[in-house]
């Protein structure tokens, strides 16, 4: 019992990887664990359409329906655990970025980029709990990180943002870009069904959200 709660707060965190899901109550019917879902391409309005550049349909869900069932855990290598780790900080790094200059600036997809990386982070965290690894991210305030590297990646991308609005967009480009990398290396040689699933539903996530704001640029 314990474990079907665990998985189903899973499903929630991550059930609105896309965008356009994060305040529906359906957010449960998204299964990180379930069959591949189709992922569709953002098709929504850039500048000048709602002024979000994104649509409501990038959630994304289990075609079975199911909301609680899980793929096992599987072995990791330690460069496997370290970089479930890492993935923590970039998904905060994203996060806090975006959050950042959502305060500084009235465009609305850094605002809901930021929730939508506080999904994501919520279900790295998941998988952390789930293979007894450290979280690096715990107990950090906004801004604040415990890799000196990830620290300093996101000072220098915070400086270059607050320049201007156009050049947060390209900051938030380069966000996107690198996390994308980071999930498609870690995505390489991993056997473990779990996290293979994380990694590549937040893989989907992080190019509807390259695509959002690419349209920005």
């Amino acid at each position: 019992m314990k474990a079907t709660k665990r998985w189903a707060a899973l499903v929630v965190a991550v059930g609105a990887l896309g965008l356009g899901a994060l305040a529906a109550p359906a957010v449960a019917g998204g299964n990180p664990f379930g069959p591949a879902a189709s992922v569709p391409a953002n098709q929504g309005p850039g500048p000048g359409g709602n002024g979000t550049g994104m649509t409501g349909g990038g959630a994304i869900t289990a075609r079975d329906g199911s909301c609680l069932t899980s793929p096992a855990s599987g072995p990791l290598t330690d460069q496997q655990k370290s970089t479930v780790a890492a993935m923590a900080q970039e998904q905060k790094l994203s996060q806090d970025l975006y959050a950042a200059f959502a305060v500084r600036y009235e465009l609305a997809v850094f605002d809901r980029t930021a929730a939508a990386e506080t999904q994501h982070l919520t279900a790295v965290r998941t998988l952390l709990d789930r293979y007894g690894l450290t979280d690096p991210t715990a107990g950090k305030s906004a801004g604040q990180f415990s890799d000196p590297a990830a620290q300093a990646s996101y000072d220098q991308l915070l400086a270059r943002g607050q320049a201007s609005q156009a050049a947060a967009v390209q900051a938030a480009l380069q966000i996107e870009q690198r996390a994308i990398d980071a999930l498609g290396a870690g995505l390489d040689g991993l056997t473990a069904p779990d996290v293979q699933r994380v990694y590549t539903q937040l893989l989907a996530a992080e190019r509807q959200h390259l695509t959002a704001f690419q349209r920005w640029s």
